[in-house]
């Protein structure tokens, strides 16, 4: 699994010219299913990302995670970061889940960060989406479960 947290003031999805998911304060995440991740990988990611420490304390060090600052996650099914560029001009999404078990996976994961009491907003999944956020910082990480 492939995910580029952004650390957003606030964030929307719409779908259709209609909203669809919209957060105030948290993060943006842009998620791509890679074939062949686990259970284990997802519900290991859905922890790191509400645990790590990208907000600032009272210093202004970047020492507070999500759960300790309070905010939402706005996560987006993106299967495009899976592409791989390193031949020609036009990416290859081969290594990409199949849409049925992406799917299903891209579901859990957002349920594995709700089990932290974290308010998940989602777009839809397989949908031609608009995405608009304001970046906070900007903070953007970016986790893989291969690396």
């Amino acid at each position: 699994m492939k995910v580029v947290l952004q650390r957003v003031k606030r964030g929307k999805v719409e779908v259709d010219q209609k909203e669809i998911g919209a957060i105030q304060g948290g993060y943006v995440l842009f998620v791509g299913v890679q074939q062949g991740d686990t259970k284990e990988e997802i519900a290991a990611l859905a922890k790191k990302i509400s645990e790590i420490r990208l907000f600032a304390d009272k210093e202004g060090k970047m020492n507070l995670s999500l759960l300790e600052k309070g905010g939402n996650i706005l996560s987006i099914s993106q299967f495009t970061l899976i592409a791989n560029t390193k031949r020609g001009r036009r990416p290859s999404f081969g290594k990409a889940e199949a849409p049925q078990k992406a799917k299903e996976d891209y579901e859990y994961f957002n349920e594995c960060l709700r089990q932290y009491g974290i308010h998940v907003e989602t777009g839809q999944f397989g949908a031609d989406m608009e995405v608009s956020l304001c970046n906070d910082g900007p903070v953007t990480i970016v986790f893989d479960t291969r690396e």
